[in-house]
């Protein structure tokens, strides 16, 4: 049975064991829920189950999406720096499907993805289900295509964006030099991007799909909107556009008509961007805070990432240490964070760990942080 060797998420399981309030968390890579906009939404679905087009609404749709959301999204994508069309998207279940889909797609048992290390845990769920071989690799052009030239991989999985767990970003030479030995050796990329417009510091860039005809990039809703509605899609090559909607319509036929309607309605009414921009200022606050006081709870020798956006920091504790044990330490003084060895498709670094700093407000954090601190010490 193909799926007796898919782990369960740790997150997911963690997140079921810390439903006390009495526990800081900074183990989900949760959007703050008192940032929601809900007056916005709650008008969006009211508007959606009002006039002549209300019935239609509460019924089966289109596999690819509703027409004016792939407009939205197509709009949206555009203005980051990738050129897309309406009759580009496909719109899913949260990004997450998009990602089951392109596996389905391109993915036979046994084919080789190459990941990076470590990476997101459930693009490892993901691909161990579709019966694949995954291959870690460093994300420098060198390594890469010797990793390309040995294992002949079928797909390159990569968060290029304030990538999770480490929350890493692929500069524009990097970007550039991929996406060459991607058209090089033949290998599709999938560019898995639901962190990029969540920036702090320093210039945009441009998705790596930008580059070449052979990355698939997968967008998401969930960070800057609202998890909870499940809203995603794939920017979809041509090549891939048929085999994308036939495995979406043996999924689910289509992703919730209501949902996607009451997206239209909000993206076309709200200025999106601006709740960015409101969403950007208050985590920066919060990475700040983290940041700030790693080095007064963490021992000597301790290294952690200092990103320029998204959700995680990364953090790699000196010496022998197994956070795994050094959780259950945590959890007795009331937090969570999530160990890091999950997140490696090979051998793990049992001394890492992720933070996330986006669910806590500044006081959360500063006394989680210092919960951590007895526990690590």
């Amino acid at each position: 049975m193909r799926l007796a060797d898919v782990a369960s998420s740790p997150v997911r399981d963690l997140l079921a064991l810390i439903d006390r309030p009495e526990v800081i968390s900074f183990a989900g890579g949760l959007p703050a829920p008192e940032l929601f906009d809900v007056d916005g939404w709650r008008a969006a679905f009211q508007a959606a189950l009002s006039g002549p087009a209300a019935r239609r609404h509460l019924q089966y749709a289109p596999t690819e999406g509703d027409p004016r959301l792939r407009e939205c999204l197509a709009a949206r994508t555009s203005g980051r720096g990738l050129p897309t069309r309406a009759a580009d998207v496909l719109v899913t279940t949260g990004s997450q499907q998009g990602l089951t889909l392109v596996a389905a797609a391109l993915l036979e048992p046994g084919a080789t993805v190459v990941v990076d290390e470590p990476t997101y845990l459930a693009a490892l769920q993901c691909f161990g289900m579709a019966g694949a071989r995954i291959v870690s690799s460093p994300t420098d052009p060198e390594a890469l295509a010797e990793v390309f030239a040995r294992e002949r991989p079928a797909l390159l999985y990569l968060v290029p964006t304030f990538a999770n767990p480490t929350g890493r970003t692929l500069d524009r030479a990097r970007r550039a030099a991929i996406a060459e030995l991607a058209e090089r050796f033949g290998v599709w990329v999938v560019e898995d991007d639901p962190y990029g417009e969540l920036r702090y510091r320093g210039d945009h860039l441009a998705p790596l799909a930008s580059y070449s005809n052979r990355v698939v990039y997968l967008g998401s809703l969930s960070k800057i909107g609202a998890p909870g509605l499940r809203l995603g899609w794939v920017r979809t090559p041509p090549e891939l556009r048929a085999a994308l909607v036939v495995a979406k319509q043996a999924a689910d036929l289509h992703t919730s008509t209501i949902d996607q309607a009451a997206a239209a309605h909000y993206l076309s009414v709200t200025d999106l961007d601006a709740h960015v921009r409101g969403l950007c200022g208050a985590y920066r606050a919060r990475r700040d805070t983290m940041l700030g006081l790693l080095p007064q709870v963490m021992p000597g020798g301790t290294g952690w990432s200092d990103p320029d956006g998204g959700m995680f920091v990364w953090v790699r504790l000196p010496g022998a240490v197994d956070t795994a044990e050094l959780l259950a330490v945590a959890l007795r003084a009331d937090v969570a964070f999530v160990p890091g060895a999950p997140f490696f498709a090979g051998e793990p670094d049992r001394a890492t760990l992720r933070l996330s700093f986006t669910s806590c407000t500044p006081e959360q954090i500063t006394e989680g942080m210092r919960r951590i601190g007895r526990a690590v010490l």
